[in-house]
């Protein structure tokens, strides 16, 4: 750096430390906010949980559908199941070319409108994959089911870090992405009710309609009952938007209306934490997409008809839900996010390498597939909580979060090819690739803690001790590498 450069950054640095931040008052009562955050539960959160339980649905029933037939009614029996893998994979690739720019964009529109639209959108492409009569109808489906979901699936960790402070982000975060493990309980259920029926369509064009009419109601029930941002909505009274504005600038300095900062786009992407942060979601989401669209089958290997095996995936999911949600709770009230994902990818890993080393067992086995759906899923609802506040402003937020989690969709690409038919029963080459994702995820979240406990350590040494970590940050200039703003760890 040259010495007209250390200068400008050091006027920056004077700047960023004087300068005066917006003031928001926070002489109200807790047990206001205590009911302005019930409220928020109430009417954001319940929502946002029901829009990603049907969004999850949408996306992973193929994996049921594949059991009642859909290979061979549309894919001409596809007797090594390749074809099945792009159909499968073909979602995350819309997805992951969508996400940056839809989040982006997303700040520029009323998040009501935005969410329900996309809500709609994926409805109907889940909903018209019944009507799939070859591969390209489905290909065709599945592409357009993974731009809407896009616009949904990163701007929800956006829009809620609108609402939830750092220390509620955590669990709030575990019950929206733990309907993910509902889900896939919940489409279990679903599957083992529609094999059992006695219709005059095939059960797997059933199962497609069933769980995609509803996201479509429910599009237009989140644009009646989703809030705006916090500053414009007249969901909020003055006295709880007052409250409000105070929780959305604990930390940092929050964004006032629709706009974009273009300097914390470029920042988000030479962000080199954002990379890791990629790494291990990674990791989780090759899990993530093998186990939620081949655990049917893999179940099916332990010996047990197709029915059963579809109603067995029923506990893992489960038991996943309570561990997501123990495990970010406890992320939550500690303020430590790294060694939570560090422990769970590594409990992934540890059920993969059961697969791999234990053949003959299949109580271990199937022990091993709770192993690898509780700490996948927390790994990812972690993830998501530890960032939504670690990137200093919603701009850089909003670029930063869509690109680990593009980084990662790349992973459930692979993970929909790692389990092709001609490898089973033992599906040796899937489960080893996995198992080595998932301890590579662990080995950058404990990189990544390390780095954030380090950077805040610095700052404290040469900028002071922040005494409240909840005082407002003038980061609208620097974002997360403002003087006085610390790392959640």
């Amino acid at each position: 750096m040259s010495i007209t450069d250390k200068r400008v950054s050091e006027d920056i640095e004077k700047l960023e430390r004087d300068s005066v931040a917006p003031s928001f008052s926070e002489d109200f009562p807790p047990e206001a906010e205590k009911r302005l955050v019930k409220k928020l539960d109430r009417r954001i959160l319940s929502v946002a949980c029901i829009l990603y339980l049907f969004a999850y649905l949408d996306r992973s029933n193929l994996g049921n559908a594949r059991l009642q037939g859909l290979p061979q009614d549309a894919l001409g029996g596809d007797p090594s199941g390749k074809l099945f893998d792009w159909v499968n994979s073909a979602f995350f690739l819309s997805y992951i070319l969508c996400q940056i720019p839809a989040t982006v964009t997303s700040k520029l529109f009323p998040p009501r409108y935005w969410i329900g639209c996309a809500v709609i959108g994926w409805g109907l492409s889940s909903t018209l994959m019944s009507t799939g009569f070859n591969f390209a109808g489905l290909i065709v489906c599945r592409i357009s089911l993974g731009v809407f979901e896009a616009a949904f699936g990163p701007g929800i960790p956006l829009y809620m870090s609108m609402w939830y402070t750092r220390e509620e982000m955590g669990l709030r975060m575990a019950y929206w992405f733990g309907f993910a493990a509902v889900a896939g309980a919940f489409g279990g259920l679903i599957a083992f009710g529609i094999q059992n029926a006695n219709v005059d369509i095939a059960n797997w064009r059933l199962l497609f309609i069933v769980e995609g009419v509803p996201t479509v109601l429910l599009g237009f029930v989140a644009m009646w009952l989703l809030p705006d941002r916090p500053e414009e909505t007249p969901f909020l009274t003055e006295e709880e938007r007052k409250i409000q504005l105070a929780r959305m600038n604990r930390g940092i300095t929050a964004d006032v209306g629709r706009t974009v900062n273009k300097a914390h786009i470029a920042a988000a992407f030479k962000d080199w934490r954002i990379y890791f942060a990629g790494i291990c979601y990674f990791g989780g989401n090759c899990a993530l997409a093998s186990i939620s669209a081949f655990l049917p089958t893999i179940i099916k290997t332990f010996g047990f008809t197709d029915a059963r095996a579809q109603l067995l995936t029923v506990p893992p999911y489960a038991v996943c839900a309570v561990v997501l949600c123990l495990l970010s709770y406890s992320s939550d009230r500690l303020q430590s996010r790294g060694l939570c994902v560090a422990f769970s990818s590594s409990l992934g890993g540890i059920g993969y390498l059961l697969l791999l080393t234990v053949h003959e067992n299949n109580h271990v086995r199937y022990f091993a597939t709770f192993c690898i759906t509780s700490g996948t899923y927390t790994v990812i609802g972690v993830i998501i909580a530890w960032f939504s506040h670690n990137l200093g402003s919603e701009t850089k937020r909003a670029t930063g979060v869509p690109l680990y989690m593009a980084i990662g969709q790349c992973g459930s690409v692979l993970g929909t090819h790692l389990f092709p038919a001609t490898d089973g029963p033992r599906y040796t080459k899937g489960f080893a690739v996995s198992c080595a994702l998932e301890f590579l995820g662990a080995v950058a979240a404990v990189v990544l803690t390390v780095s954030y406990r380090l950077d805040n350590r610095a700052r404290d040494r040469k900028y002071g001790k922040v005494k409240d970590i909840n005082a407002t940050v003038e980061t609208r200039v620097l974002a997360d590498k403002a003087p006085m703003f610390r790392y959640v760890p």
